[in-house]
């Protein structure tokens, strides 16, 4: 079963260092360009293949985001996640441009430019 994480839980599980993973389910030149921190690349299409390699703790608290609320990639990931037999999947419905929005931090190409 997948549940949904607002932004307040999610970056106080940052701030708290718990052990997550925190998977983008969009392509990867978006996530070159800019992902949470310590995020993992995990396009929604690519679930099947990647997540056995990337993921190899089914029991690992997980949590998936894409770009925004109207984007449904990171509900498709998560779904794909738990049909895979991951038992503890989240989805951050939000997404990146929520994260950005509240003045947290980000990775990638866009964060090292805004430095």
């Amino acid at each position: 079963m997948v549940h949904a994480i607002s932004r307040d839980e999610l970056k106080g599980k940052l701030d708290n260092n718990e052990s997550i993973s925190i998977i983008e389910a969009l392509p990867e030149k978006y996530f070159r360009h800019s992902h949470l921190p310590g995020a993992l690349n995990l396009p929604h299409d690519a679930v099947d293949t990647l997540a056995p390699s990337l993921l190899p703790d089914k029991g690992t608290e997980i949590i998936v985001y894409c770009a925004n609320v109207a984007c449904k990639n990171s509900g498709i990931a998560a779904e794909a996640l738990a049909a895979l037999g991951y038992s503890n999947v989240s989805v951050y419905e939000a997404g990146k441009a929520d994260w950005i929005e509240a003045g947290y931090p980000i990775e990638g190409s866009a964060a090292r430019h805004a430095a």
